[in-house]
């Protein structure tokens, strides 16, 4: 049986756990404290809940950070120096350029692993292929509904509520996107991680009144030709701000632990 521990317990995290593939199991989940008793009940204390990762006196066959860029911020050096493998869905934390070195550095010193979830987009395997022979451009564009960007940088650009038809809100970098929506903007980091990174990549974030649908457009030329990639999303039903896709992406980097499949 292979062990993980999940980071978070929220509303990604829930659906992760429920979903378990055979053969793997959650045996530590870090959370605020105010979480474990209902943790403790939930797993009838199969499950150690923790509110730091050092806690753990074992080896987990993997760490899967489904919670917060601030939750890779505070815990995932620690993680990377125990020599253990950390799945990262909160990708936009390596928005954060120092913190992205101090983990890369970790890993080399350690013989660590930072696991880079594909969350709510493909293809980004042909993308860090692309890369390779020379990338020139990658756009991506993401278009939610006005309920999955309340709470977020957005209610100061644009009046949420009255919206009435598709609107591009902001245009920058995936550094700048992931920084200023930190719930809503992961995919733009996981782009520029595979692709030209944080700075070069542009994103567009819009909000469409008419949607209930998370869509995510990707625009890539280079010397190899050109692609374009348009998924369409839906959001969980717990969390409008999160796709279930992302999520997918968790169970499947844990599937890999029992059926010998690749993670990247």
């Amino acid at each position: 049986m292979k062990k993980i521990m999940m980071i978070g317990y929220g509303a990604m995290a829930k659906e992760v756990l429920a979903r378990l593939p055979e053969g793997v199991e959650a045996a530590w989940i870090v959370a605020r404290e105010k979480y474990h008793a209902e943790i403790h009940q939930a797993f009838a204390g199969r499950v150690q809940a923790l509110t730091h990762p050092e806690q753990c006196r074992e080896r987990p066959d993997l760490v899967l950070e489904c919670a917060s860029q601030q939750a890779v911020a505070e815990f995932g050096e620690a993680i990377v120096k125990r020599g253990w493998r950390l799945a990262v869905i909160s990708t936009g934390a390596l928005a954060d350029a120092a913190l992205q070195l101090r983990l890369q550095q970790a890993c080399v010193r350690f013989d660590g692993r930072l696991i880079v979830l594909s969350g709510a987009v493909a293809g980004m395997d042909g993308l860090a292929s692309a890369r390779e022979g020379g990338l020139e451009s990658v756009t991506y564009q993401s278009s939610k509904s006005p309920a999955s960007w309340r709470g977020s940088m957005a209610e100061k650009l644009i009046d949420l509520n009255a919206v009435s038809e598709a609107r591009v809100f902001f245009e920058g970098s995936a550094r700048e996107a992931a920084q200023l929506f930190p719930a809503n903007a992961n995919v733009a980091a996981t782009i520029a991680l595979h692709g030209l990174g944080m700075d070069a990549t542009r994103v567009r974030l819009q909000v469409d009144p008419h949607t209930q649908r998370n869509t995510h457009r990707l625009q890539v030329r280079g010397q190899f030709g050109e692609f374009q990639i348009e998924l369409c999303g839906n959001p969980l039903a717990s969390n409008p701000k999160t796709s279930t896709l992302a999520a997918l992406s968790a169970v499947q980097a844990c599937r890999s632990l029992v059926d010998g499949g690749f993670i990247a």
